[in-house]
């Protein structure tokens, strides 16, 4: 049935289009590698854009602030090549930051380390660290989920295949979406009820695991479903669920599926939890050797976003909204009881810079009042209305 889905998937894909409603803003341009954008937790007029480098800018109005809001340049991994996943990744304001002023962040080091940190002004916290074996797959995202908790992604440690079988390793974190209480004068818990509690030789802060490099991931403001975007191999680019009615402990299956196929080599695991959607990683490949047509070239880096529960664009009101970083095509769909609804293309829609140039989306952000963005790794940060 899987299989069926996804070939109804794949062979309508360019058909269900939205109609020519949506555009968008600029909202601001001129940074570099922006990789993120969030919202102040109690100003509708704040937002905070994330630069690869080391750099959280604050934007009030759509004017960006003269000095950055949190410059840790000095500590974090400048990167130095095209395609290098290192650097500042991951930002989020305390739910509380009005009363503790305190905000967390997701970053790899000048040593090749992931840090989590909490900074109370200039002050920083480490929270946890370890080493990275390689450049790529550091996970990087971090949100406050709708019961208080921190969630954070760590990717598989990298190189390619997951050579060490970190993902269904839960000794270590890697391949992990971690959950940890961080209302605390200093440190962290572990929350009583995450899944692993009192588990020997497993690291009690898992709350999720099978997961090659969940890049974005996002809770809907209004059910607390957390939506995965999870950056496939070679194959398939995956969005994962989970119901807000989870206890966690959930396997999604990597690196014995990538997507809903069986990985190289590799057997079924029969607890594995399947993605909601697929599609195919063949940008590369398409484009270069076998000449198939634009609209059948999806992508090869999938960029998880959010359920839209804005009030501008009614048309998708409850839809979860995504792209694919390499293509810069965007796509929604309705979830709900475990089917998948109306999905819609809507690159041509939205129509970012009238086609002129490759949009490489690096992320979506949210507005507090639910309204989406656009980040442009290029330095442009879009509204969509």
């Amino acid at each position: 049935m899987k299989f069926l889905q996804q070939t109804f998937y794949i062979l309508f894909f360019c058909s269900l289009a939205l109609s020519n409603e949506l555009g968008y803003t600029t909202i601001a341009s001129g940074f570099k590698k922006p990789l993120y954008l969030t919202h102040h937790v109690s100003d509708k007029s704040t937002l905070f854009i994330i630069e690869q480098r080391g750099i959280i800018w604050s934007l009030k109005n759509g004017s960006k602030s003269k000095k950055p809001f949190l410059d840790i340049r000095d500590r974090v991994h400048t990167p130095i090549f095209p395609g290098d996943e290192r650097g500042l990744l991951g930002h989020a304001m305390s739910p509380n930051y009005d009363n503790d002023n305190c905000i967390y962040v997701n970053y790899i080091n000048k040593k090749g380390e992931t840090v989590i940190s909490r900074f109370k002004g200039n002050n920083e916290e480490i929270l946890i660290s370890f080493e990275q074996p390689f450049s790529n797959h550091n996970g990087g995202m971090l949100s406050f989920g709708p019961d208080g908790y921190l969630y954070i992604s760590i990717g598989d440690g990298g190189s390619a295949g997951d050579p060490y079988n970190n993902a269904q390793n839960l000794s270590n974190f890697f391949g992990t979406i971690i959950r940890i209480d961080v209302n605390t004068t200093s440190g962290y818990k572990i929350p009583e009820s995450n899944p692993f509690i009192g588990v020997d030789n497993v690291k009690e802060e898992i709350w999720a695991y099978g997961i090659r490099n969940a890049w974005r991931f996002s809770f809907d403001s209004l059910t607390g479903d957390m939506y995965i975007g999870d950056v496939g191999q070679n194959s398939w680019e995956e969005i994962n669920f989970q119901p807000v009615s989870s206890s966690g402990g959930e396997n999604y299956g990597w690196n014995h599926y990538e997507g809903d196929s069986l990985y190289v080599q590799k057997e079924k695991i029969p607890d594995a939890v399947t993605p909601i959607y697929v599609y195919p990683n063949n940008a590369n490949i398409v484009k270069v050797l076998l000449g198939w047509k634009e609209e059948d070239v999806r992508g090869c880096s999938v960029t998880g976003g959010y359920v839209y529960r804005g009030s501008k664009i009614p048309s998708l009101y409850g839809h979860y909204i995504f792209a694919d970083y390499c293509t810069g095509r965007i796509w929604s769909f309705k979830y709900a009881d475990k089917e998948l609804s109306d999905f819609k293309e809507l690159t041509n829609s939205i129509n970012l810079e009238n086609g002129k140039k490759t949009i490489y989306i690096s992320s979506f952000g949210e507005g507090l009042n639910g309204e989406l963005y656009i980040i442009d790794y290029s330095g442009t940060v879009y509204q969509i209305n």
